[in-house]
Order: C-alpha cells, then structure tokens, then sequence
C-alpha cells in the first residue's frame, strides 16, 4: 500500500509540474504587460522599466519559471497586479465557499442520484422505471443556469412579492460563525447543483445496475434464499460502487475548481467567480493560481479513488 501511495503521488508531482510549465509558459507568450496594469497609462518608459525590474519579469523566461515554483512550493503564488494583493490568500478566501457548495451539493446528489438509479434497475420496464427515466431526462435537459433562475423566481422572488421570504437570494455566511444561516443560505445552490448531478448518477447507477444484476453471483445469491433487498443493495450495490467512485472523483475535483455557473447565479464568491475575475481583468497570476489549485484537486481526487479501489475490489489487492 506504501508503494502503490507513493506511486501515486510522484505521478501526481510530475503532472502538477507539467501543468504548471503549461499554464506560466501559455501566460507569459500572451498579451499584456504587468508593469503597465500597475502604473497606468500615462507611465513614462522608464518608470515602466523599472517597475518590470522590480517584479523581475524582464529575467528569461526560465529563470521566472524557476523563480515561481521556488516560491509555489513555499506557498506563494505571486502577486496580483489588479488586486495588489497576495494570490494565495486571496484564493484561500474563496476556498470554503466552493468546497461547501460542491460537497453538500455531491451528498444530496448522491442520495438521489443511486436510489433512484437502483429503483429503475429493479423495476426495469415499469412504472417506477418510467418515472426514474423521466427525472433523469428532465435533469440531463435542464441547463444548469435555467434551474438556477428558475429557483430564485419561484422560491425567493414570488414569496418576496407575497411578503415573505422563504430563502435567501444569494451570498455566502460562513459556517463557523452561523451554521444555520451557512445552510439557509445554501439550499438553492446545493437543491440546483444536485439536481442535474442526480440525473447523471441516477443513469450510470441504472446502467450498471442492470448489467450486474443478470451476473451468475446475484442468480446464486437469490437461490439461497436471501431477499431481494439483501441481494440489491448487499451484493448488487457493491459491484456499481466501483464506477461511481470514479465518477464521484473526477465531478468533485472538476467542481472544486469552480462552480462558475451557480456562483454567478446565486452571487457567491468562491472560486468560480474569482476566475471569471481574473480572466475579465487578465490577471494572470489568478488564473496560474485557480488553475493549479484545480490541478491539485484533480491529483488529490484520483489518489482518493484509486485507494477506493482498493478497498472496494478484492481483485485489486
């Protein structure tokens, strides 16, 4: 297990590296010149010069490469031009947003998402299975926005009008000071999140609940007696966990690294809305910093998974 988790991190350090190499190479061959962001239009030349001297980007291109991951591995992502601020701690501001949206989002999605995928598998062809496939084609339909307006007319904007307000337009409370106002807050954006998530589960876990369900393991399991429930959720479940955790996976890890459409929907600052910023404003040491930390997710999730894999598959051991 040692082995296979070191691995996995090298693996993961080595595609953290080329994605950074990627990403600083990409910004640096794009227009724009920081020094100029600073010190505004009318800046004469050789004020500009030296502040490019200042910030060092008048260095080759490796020697800034070197110079960035130096600090990177240290924590230090750069310097905002626009916010003149530290990257880091701004984007360390809007981590708690996505990451309560995204994983109090991810455990509704997944409580409708597989229960209802397992109940079209079991009654497949009935009416339970219309009504499953019904929801699912309804949620893969609904572009994630339309949801969201859709929320905000019907359980904020008409209630408004009645003269009481059932839930919160928008914004972010944090939940170390007000748990219950962090929750109230956050129904809209987590019911519209996991709304067409579901339907993604709901369809992968029909699918591959069907294809199990016809193995010589589950005909066994029903000759010897056991209940239909038992065999489901027992023996059926187990075999389907596998695929939904990859799913999981990679849908939280690309979600972590911005739920652009809700955030804008429902005004939260988090991680989405930063990189709209950033890239409406070309500040690239935003986009470098939201960039890797998606790519980070995206490391630290599979690593999950593939210990998941472990666990859930004797095979794999």
């Amino acid at each position: 297990m040692i082995r296979f988790l070191t691995q996995r991190l090298i693996f993961g350090a080595g595609v953290l590296l080329m994605l950074s190499a990627f990403v600083f190479f990409l910004f640096f061959v794009a227009p724009g010149d920081p020094a100029r962001m600073i010190a505004g239009d009318k800046a004469t030349e050789s004020q500009l010069e030296q502040i490019r001297k200042n910030l060092g980007v008048d260095r080759p291109i490796i020697v800034q490469y070197g110079a960035f991951m130096q600090k990177a591995l240290s924590g230090d992502l750069g310097f905002s031009y626009r916010n003149q601020q530290p990257v880091a701690p701004i984007i360390v501001r809007r981590i708690p947003i996505t990451l309560s949206l995204v994983l109090g989002g991810a455990l509704l999605w997944l409580s409708i998402g597989i229960p209802m995928g397992i109940m079209s598998a079991r009654y497949a062809g009935g009416l339970r299975d219309r009504i499953g496939q019904a929801f699912i084609l309804v949620g893969l339909s609904f572009p994630t926005f339309v949801l969201g307006m859709m929320s905000l007319y019907l359980l904020y904007f008409v209630p408004k009008q009645a003269g009481f307000t059932l839930f919160p337009p928008g914004g972010y409370k944090a939940l170390t000071t007000q748990p219950l106002l962090w929750a109230w807050h956050l129904i809209l954006p987590w019911t519209t999140l996991a709304l067409t998530m579901a339907a993604v589960y709901a369809r992968l876990t029909r699918g591959q609940m069907l294809d199990v369900m016809g193995e010589d393991y589950i005909r066994t399991a029903r000759a010897k007696g056991l209940s239909e429930r038992r065999v489901v959720w027992k023996h059926g479940l187990r075999a389907v966990l596998t695929p939904l955790v990859t799913q999981l996976g990679a849908d939280i890890a690309m979600l972590l690294g911005g739920v652009i459409i809700i955030e804008q929907v429902y005004g939260l600052q988090g991680v989405g809305a930063l990189a709209v910023q950033a890239v409406a404003n070309q500040d690239r040491p935003i986009i470098i910093g939201v960039v890797l930390l998606g790519g980070v997710f995206i490391v630290i999730s599979n690593i999950i998974v593939d210990l998941f894999y472990v666990l859930l598959d004797p095979r794999v051991r």
